[in-house]
């Protein structure tokens, strides 16, 4: 019998972050971050830094004997970007090259209803 967990990836345009539960998500098996695999700051949202990311990931998953996974992916959401940043393709990708067996991908981006006010300069002219 295969064992099931699920990986939360958040990915924003300045880090990616990455995070394993059990199938009932309260108990965390391995987290991981972009500043934990490259030294400059402003690459801890990029591809590679994701890439080794999921690399750690997927090892430990192993280890604890998860071969398949429910993927979570999510952008910072609200009034920022709703679009995950470019390190979640690659972590994904990783993740399946590194022999996870990928059930389902979900995008849990936060998505407000009218709710928060944006900043000025993104709201627009008022003629």
């Amino acid at each position: 019998m295969s064992k099931k967990g699920i990986i939360h990836i958040y990915a924003s345009h300045n880090n990616t972050k990455i995070l394993l539960t059990d199938i009932t998500g309260a108990e965390t098996i391995a987290n991981s971050s972009g500043g934990e695999v490259v030294k400059a700051q402003h690459k801890e949202g990029s591809p590679y830094a994701a890439m080794k990311i999921a690399e750690n990931i997927a090892d430990k998953a192993r280890e604890r004997g998860v071969t398949e996974v429910i993927v979570k992916v999510r952008g910072h959401g609200g009034n920022r970007s709703n679009s995950p940043g470019s390190g979640s393709e690659a972590a994904i990708k990783s993740l399946t090259r590194a022999g996870l067996r990928i059930v389902m991908i979900e995008n849990v981006t936060p998505m407000p209803h009218d709710g928060c006010r944006k900043k000025k300069r993104y709201r627009g002219k008022k003629r």
